[in-house]
């Protein structure tokens, strides 16, 4: 019998942040600090309008672009917040999550030879979906003295005849890193230069805790090459929600329509129907809950001093990523003696790229009563490792 699988896809390697969470499944009194998942509960004005819209039948497709109003929203949003202008009927896509517009974006994009520039430590799925995509994954190793945000010059010295497309993937997940005006203007500069296009997977947007996030498209010439991806599952708490969007040229845009198209046909109807609340009406619930994660992230560096262990400031998402490297041992035997010993699941920096060795992710979407516990928990298992390495 002939092999019924596709290599490029066997060749894939299974996400390393569900191996631990499997095992959590079955310890009772395991305490979870791995998923990217927010434990805020959707707001109820945002939850209400999704049921009015079953209540009213509103059950039937959208048009494959999504509502004509929640494109129209999100052309508001963005232009009040981070002051781009989109046209709602030529360029913006409702997606199945900020996910789906990863991929089909790539898809859109990208031929088979072309190079696309990942910056990692990053969200796992970006080299996959080049992969599957056609594309050759080019990996810029960030780096913790550079507060793993990219550079001018990492930029230029990954790019070759065959770059096409930069993924620009802040703030960041798993670091928490952000970039700034002047670090996104240097990098522009490099874009422009060589005639590049960006993916700004800007999930996150809405939880940065130094100033108001920055996007690439709204710097001189960049709206053009940008594809900006966002959606609702971080901002608004809308995670099971699966919705998401994509913003850039209307070339681009129309062709990531067609697959969508024919692989999708829609994003869920009532799901779009709660998100134009969410736009119109959800700022100060997004306020809240950024107030609740900048505590928590407070609370987290604070305890890393507390046990001596070395992590730097992360100022977006909700992650801190602490360096694990004096213990001697490996991101994934750190993770793995850490749940077994404490039952406290974090995930091995290496899940998100290689230059994640030496660190460990650790999420904030859960209650300060929850980290509290695993911090005194960490603080115990950081001073066992020291004692057996002084032994």
């Amino acid at each position: 019998m002939r092999n019924p699988l596709a290599d490029k896809v066997v060749d894939i390697k299974p996400s390393g942040i569900r191996k631990f969470f499997d095992i959590v499944a079955e310890m009772p009194d395991a305490i979870s600090l791995g998923v990217g998942e927010p434990d805020f509960d959707t707001p109820w004005h945002v939850r209400d309008e999704g049921i009015y819209s079953l209540e009213r039948g509103k059950t039937f497709y959208t048009s494959n672009a999504g509502l004509k109003e929640l494109r129209q929203e999100i052309c508001n949003y963005l232009k009040r917040r981070v002051h781009v202008q989109y046209d709602w009927a030529k360029e913006v896509l409702i997606t199945v999550g900020g996910s789906e517009s990863i991929d089909i974006g790539l898809r859109a994009m990208m031929n088979p030879g072309d190079e696309v520039l990942i910056p990692q430590p990053s969200y796992v799925s970006y080299e996959p979906c080049a992969v599957l995509a056609g594309a050759t994954p080019v990996i810029i190793d960030l780096k913790a003295e550079n507060e793993f945000r990219l550079t001018a010059q990492e930029l230029e010295d990954a790019i070759t005849e065959k770059t096409k497309l930069l993924i620009l993937p802040f703030p960041n997940n798993p670091t928490g890193a952000i970039m700034e005006r002047k670090d996104l203007e240097a990098i522009a500069e490099v874009i422009i230069k060589h005639d590049l296009f960006v993916m700004s997977d800007e999930i996150y947007a809405e939880l940065s805790y130094k100033d108001q996030h920055v996007s690439i498209a709204s710097l001189p010439g960049m709206q053009e090459r940008t594809i900006l991806i966002n959606g609702f599952s971080k901002a608004y708490a809308m995670t099971g929600w699966r919705l998401g969007y994509a913003c850039g040229p209307k070339e681009i845009i129309q062709q990531m329509t067609k697959i969508h198209q024919f692989a999708i046909m829609c994003a869920p109807t009532t799901s779009q129907y709660a998100a134009v609340e969410a736009l119109k009406n959800g700022d100060d619930d997004i306020a809240q809950m950024r107030t609740a994660y900048n505590q928590r992230r407070r609370f987290l560096m604070d305890a890393f001093r507390r046990m001596g262990l070395e992590c730097f400031e992360p100022y977006g998402a909700f992650y801190v990523f602490p360096c694990i490297k004096e213990f001697g041992m490996t991101s994934d035997e750190f993770a793995t003696r850490f749940l077994e010993e404490e039952q406290v699941a974090a995930v091995p920096g290496t899940a998100f790229g290689d230059s994640g060795e030496g660190y460990l992710r650790i999420s904030y979407a859960y209650s300060l009563e929850k980290l509290k516990i695993a911090m005194e928990r960490m603080e115990r298992f950081v001073k066992k490792l020291r004692e057996e390495k002084s032994r």
